[in-house]
Formats: structure tokens, sequence, C-alpha cells
């Protein structure tokens, strides 16, 4: 064979146009897409998205939040490789239906009237008969029970033998048009109720996205969105008796405003909670105001599951908190001799500036909560809820800037039979709260703690204490040595101011630095009994105070309170802040958190999913089956030759194709 024959019958060579078109339109892409896909909303599930940034970093530490975010797993669904993964996917599937539409909708319509005898024969569902009918009558039955049984019937003379050909379900082939293009006009409707164009506009400079948290009157204006914008979802917090006309899209570590061109005025919010406090559900009474129609306001009760349409715009009860509650509080000192307590009057979200021993410091109140619910288990080894009662968070910052955080209970809580004031302190949102628990006197008050503590402060006090001490214990040694008396009552000055500055942790400390160590334990012995021994005076000073008999001894429970305020006070030091608040009064405003939405490109996903319910009915329930009949002349009659085939339900299509042939033989013998 010559050169030029081997040219002449080698194909040509795909071009590159035709290469990038299968390789788009092919099943491995798409599959591979998918997969991708899935994987991506699985991360987007698991790991909860747009959170504030600090969020993450308390969650993964700095190392792994850095990864992460350079990987975009804080907004999965907005980041450029899930953006590049719809978009393959669009193109892809797009591919597909271009390629593949027109010959279905040729196959719907092709009764393949020219099949040859062999290739029926070869078919697994095959019958041939000699039928002694002619062949207009055999036609004619074949045709009549065929299309009994729901097909459809085409005919064709091919000269020495009629086809007649038969189908039904051919909108099977629907089904593969409908749910391919059901993903892309779901994909092209997510992404048109995504922030990847307000992420685009913030790279080009075209907005500033904000992040200092400031009132929205202060927010420049290049962080404010256009009332047009056409798609976003917004949140806002808005108390009771008050409105808001806008709403903050968080993006990336800050945020931006969307104002809305109509005016939400909450007028009440209400929770509803089980016998045991549990939330059980809420719900905010709004009136919309629209200043394109200021006559008709629109009245309306939002719920969890119930949200406000209004013009485009959908309102969601998404969460609640706290408004701005009126607190009265008592700030009893902890690192002093005063006893009275100074009154504060002020509201959560305010800032109180406060002169301290430690300088001056902020009193921030930042949450109050009602119900603080607990579990706890039964003696049945059920669970059970409780509710501590109401709380209140606050910070103290430093002139530096630097804050701690603390969670105070108003009303004292059980804990092995004994009530406790619970404060709680931490340095770190990162941090559990540690809890200070003051013993609850007689009353249920704090008084008899904190005269106890004041007095531990009293230098004067403490040291009468100690002299009287001394003496008693001279004279009943019969010891009259004034050199020695006054080195003891210094040692127990000493001692009691180490433990109120620092505790027990102090005097452990100062024995450690002065003390050899094989001496250490029998030092720090004899200290701590010289110590109960002036505490355990100035205790039972306060009892005396109080009106308590001890002239029979401490009783069980007053001894149970000295040891639990030793533990409270040993602990004070860590405890951080100069004072105890303890609230005394409360009158709660309530504030509802409110997400706001809109998003034209739902339709657009409403329709996909729509049409991909149909295509996944077509095709798994609706199956595409042919049937052939190749009739021609016979001895003395006519011959039939029948075959069919299914795609899909190949058991239920055998049924069929028995019960078809049953038919005709009957038909054909009778």
């Amino acid at each position: 064979m010559s050169t030029d024959a081997r040219t002449e019958n080698t194909p040509p060579a795909p071009s590159r146009s035709k290469i990038l078109l299968e390789f788009l339109g092919s099943m491995n892409l798409a599959i591979t897409l998918l997969a991708a896909t899935a994987i991506a909303a699985v991360i987007g599930t698991v790991l909860k998205q747009n959170e504030p940034y600090q969020n993450y970093v308390v969650q993964f530490g700095a190392f792994w939040f850095q990864v992460f975010k350079t990987i975009g797993l804080y907004d999965v669904y907005s980041s450029w490789w899930f953006m590049t993964i719809l978009a393959f996917l669009v193109i892809s599937t797009s591919v597909c239906i271009v390629r593949n539409s027109p010959g279905m909708f040729r196959e719907m319509r092709n009764f393949r009237l020219g099949v040859q005898r062999k290739s029926l024969q070869a078919f697994h569902f095959n019958k041939q008969w000699d039928v002694p009918a002619d062949q207009d009558a055999t036609l004619h039955t074949v045709s009549t029970i065929v299309r009994a049984y729901g097909y459809r019937v085409r005919r064709k003379d091919h000269g020495d033998h009629v086809m007649l050909a038969a189908m039904k379900g051919r909108i099977n082939r629907l089904g593969y048009i409908f749910t391919h293009t059901a993903i892309v006009v779901i994909c092209l409707g997510a992404l048109a109720d995504g922030t990847a164009s307000l992420k685009l506009k913030a790279l080009t400079g075209a907005i500033q996205v904000e992040t200092q948290d400031l009132p929205a009157s202060k927010v420049p204006k290049k962080s404010w969105l256009s009332v047009h914008n056409p798609s976003f979802r917004g949140s806002v917090t808005i108390p009771e008796g008050t409105s808001a006309n806008l709403c903050f899209l968080q993006l990336w570590n800050g945020y931006l405003v969307q104002p809305l061109p109509f005016t939400i005025d909450l007028k009440k919010f209400r929770i509803r909670h089980y016998p045991s406090g549990k939330p059980r559900s809420f719900e905010s009474d709004v009136v919309i105001h629209d200043p394109k129609d200021p006559g008709h306001p629109i009245a309306a009760t939002i719920a969890v599951n119930h949200p406000l349409t209004y013009k485009g715009y959908t309102i969601y009860q998404a969460s609640f908190s706290d408004g701005g509650t009126h607190e009265t509080l008592k700030a009893w000192p902890l690192q002093s001799s005063d006893l009275d307590p100074q009154v504060v009057k002020s509201s959560v979200f305010s800032k109180v500036p406060v002169n301290t021993a430690k300088g001056p410091l902020t009193l921030e109140l930042t949450n109050f909560r009602m119900y603080n619910i607990n579990r706890k288990e039964t003696k049945s080894g059920k669970e059970d809820f409780f509710n501590l009662g109401p709380s209140f968070t606050y910070k103290l910052r430093n002139a530096e800037g630097v804050a701690t955080e603390y969670n105070t209970y108003m009303a004292p809580v059980e804990q092995d039979g004994r009530l406790f004031y619970l404060t709680g302190m931490r340095t770190s949102p990162a941090q559990p709260y540690r809890y200070l628990h003051i013993p609850a006197d007689p009353d249920g008050g704090v008084k008899r703690f904190m005269t106890f503590n004041a007095w531990i402060h009293d230098p004067a006090r403490v040291k009468k204490v100690a002299e009287q001490t001394t003496r008693e214990t001279f004279a009943e040694a019969k010891m009259n040595n004034e050199q020695m008396e006054h080195r003891i009552v210094d040692t127990m000055d000493r001692l009691v101011s180490l433990f109120a500055e620092g505790g027990f942790q102090a005097i452990a400390q100062q024995v450690d630095k002065q003390v050899p160590k094989d001496r250490r334990g029998k030092v720090m012995d004899a200290y701590m009994k010289v110590l109960q021994n002036v505490l355990g005076t100035l205790y039972v000073d306060v009892l005396k105070k109080e009106g308590v008999d001890v002239s029979k001894g401490i009783s069980q429970k007053n001894a149970q309170f000295y040891d639990d305020a030793l533990t409270a006070m040993a602990a004070l030091p860590k405890y951080g802040a100069p004072f105890f608040l303890q609230m005394t009064n409360f009158k709660q405003v309530q504030a509802s958190g409110f997400q706001i939405a809109r998003a034209p490109g739902k339709i657009v996903v409403y329709m996909g999913f729509g049409l991909l319910i149909i295509g996944v009915f077509l095709m798994f329930y609706v199956a595409h089956r042919r049937l052939w009949f190749w009739v021609d002349r016979g001895d003395g009659g006519t011959r039939v030759l029948f075959a069919g085939t299914g795609n899909r339900n190949e058991r239920d299509f055998e049924q069929e194709f028995e019960t078809l042939r049953d038919t005709f033989e009957r038909q054909f013998n009778s």
C-alpha cells in the first residue's frame, strides 16, 4: 500500500475545540465536579459560615485560622474555588444539554421503521408466528392490541414486508434534559443570590468593608450599599420600643450597611417558656412603615418559621438578646475595710467610669439573661432542666484597654445543700468562666461575708484582735514577756495581711522564700494555727454583732459558713475585681434579632428544583419501551416476527412482553 493510500484512509485528527467540548461534556468531569460540590457542601454545613473572624481565631487558633481563611472555608459558597467549580459545572452541564438534546428529541420521534430482520431476531425478547390470516388482517389485529396497551404505532411498507413499530414512554428522555437543565438553573439562581458580586466590588475598591464597631450613623458612606441592591441577606437587632431601617451584611472580618426602603418598628417581643424556663418559642410584634405609603402601616407578628414578606423582602425571626435592661447594682468593696456598698444604676451596653485602688476602671455592662437553664440528672437517671435565675455579664477595662469579663447570678444557687452567690471571671472569650462561690448568710444575702472580709482588711481591728488573743494566751500560760508578745502580734498582723492580699498561696510563698526547706512544713502548720486563731476570733465577733449566741459554741452551719468564707476569700486575689457587683433589681428590655433577605434568585432556584423533581420522576418512573413487528407473506398466510426492548425495569418489561405474546397467540390461533 502506498503512503498516499494510508494517508487517505487515516481519519483526520480532532480539532482542539472538539477535544475541549468532549472534555467539558464528559461524564468523568461531571462526576468529579458533583463530588467536589458535595464535599464543599459538607464543609459549609459542618463549619458555621460567615461568623466574625475573632470567633474562628478562638476556635482554631491563629495558625489554623489563617490557613482556613486562605482556603476560603469561612465563606465556602462564595470562595473563588467554589465559584470555579460551579462555573465548570454550569458549562459542563450546558455542553451536555446542547450536545445530547437534539439526539434525544430525534430519538423520541424516531420509530426506527428501517430495522433489519436479523437485528430483531437477535433481541432477547422476540417471538415468531405463522398466522393463517392475511397480511392486512394480521396488521390490523396487531395495531389494535398494541394501541390498547398505550403504545403509539407507525407503519411502513417495504414491498416484501411491512414494518409496524410501536413506542410508549418516550417522555422518559425529557427526564435527562430536565435534570441537566435543573442543575444549570439552580446554579444560576444560587449565583444571583450569592455574595460573589459584593466580594468583587470589595476587591476592586468599589465598596469598603468596615471592621470597626461603629454606630450606623458613623459608618463611612463607602461601606453603605444601595437601597436598590437586588440581592442580599443581612441581620439587625432591634430593642423593644425602637425601630430600624437598615441591616448589616457580614463580609470577611467586617460588615456592610444595607439600607431598607421601609422601617421596622418593634412593638413587643415575647418568649414562651417550658416550666423549667427553657425557651419554647419566641415572636415579635412589628409594624412596617413605608415612606411611599405613609397612611397604611402594616402590623404583623413574626415568629420562628413564620416570616413576613413585604415587597420582595423577607423578614425572619432569627434570634433574641438583651436590648438594654436597666439594672440596679450594689458594689461591695473586696479590698478595703469599707463596709457600705455603693449603689450603681445603669443599663446593658452602657459604660461607667470607676475609680479604684488599682487605678481608674471602666465598668461595661454587656448582657443580661433572664433564664439560665442547666441540666441535672435525677435519681431515676433521667436528665432534667432547672433554672438558675437571672444573671448579668459585665467587663472591667483598665486604662490600657485590657478587660476582664464577669458573669454573676442574681440569686444564690444551691450546692451540696448550701447556698452560694456565683460570680465567674475570665480574661479571654476562649476561656471558661472560673466561678467564685460566696456563701449566703442565714438571711440569704452577702452581708455576713462582706462584713467578715471588711474586718480582715481593717488593720486596726486585726491588731486589736491579735493583741487580745496574745494576751489571753500568755495569761493562760502565766507568761510575761512583752517583747515576745509584740513579736507574736506582728506575726499575726503580717499573716492576716498576706492572706488578705494573696490568700493561702501568698503565705506559702513567703514561707518558701524565708524558711529552709526542712523546716517549711512545721512553720507552715504553725502559721496556719496562728492565722486560724485570729480569723476565728474575727468571725466570732461578726456573729456577735449579728446577735448570734456563741456562749455555747458555734453551730455546725455557722462553722461551715466559716470554712466556705475562707475558701472564697483565699480565691479573691485571683478574682481580680476590687468589688463584688450584686444585682438587686432590674427592668428587662428585650431585643429581637431579625434576618432580612432579598433573594430574587430563589424563584429561579424553585423552578430548578421543580424541573429536577419532574426530571427524576420521568427518568425513574417512566420507562421508554419499543416494539417491532416484521410482517410478510408466508405459505397460505402471514409470518410475524415480534421483538421488543425497554430501557428500564427489565423484569417489568419481560412481564409485559409475555402478556402481549400470550394475547397475540390467542388472537392468531382463534
